[in-house]
């Protein structure tokens, strides 16, 4: 396998959940339902997903600060995340975490992407996970 070429949810980690939320919610961006306020925020885009959540509580490695992002791919199952991973790393990635339905890698330049299995969100036939 190798690692798909999508971008299912861009991840930003913000000082304030609630505010960040606010602000997305005035452009007219939809909040899904599948929110936990002041945990994590979701909002459809087209094409994919954003999702809001506390710079601190982005993965270890990730810089804890507001500005700080890990670029997501969605895959459709477990294993899929273990074998990306490795495929990743093989192509020269740094692998920063791995372990059940999620695992992330840095590319050469540092940039953080994850692999993630969201079992409650399928993925349409482009790949990318829709939210209720």
């Amino acid at each position: 396998m190798s690692v798909p070429a999508r971008l299912g949810v861009a991840t930003l980690g913000v000082a304030d959940v609630a505010r960040a939320s606010e602000f997305y919610s005035s452009l007219g961006w939809r909040l899904s339902p599948a929110s936990v306020p002041g945990v994590v925020s979701w909002f459809h885009t087209t094409g994919g997903v954003l999702a809001l959540v506390p710079a601190a509580d982005l993965p270890e490695g990730t810089p804890g600060r507001p500005g700080a992002a890990v670029l997501t791919i969605p895959v459709a199952g477990p294993a899929e995340v273990d074998e990306a991973l490795r495929a990743a790393v093989q192509a020269g990635a740094s692998l920063v975490r791995a372990g059940g339905h999620r695992g992330c890698f840095a590319d050469p330049d540092g940039h953080l992407w994850e692999i993630t299995y969201y079992p409650e969100w399928p993925l349409d036939g482009s790949g990318v996970p829709r939210l209720p």
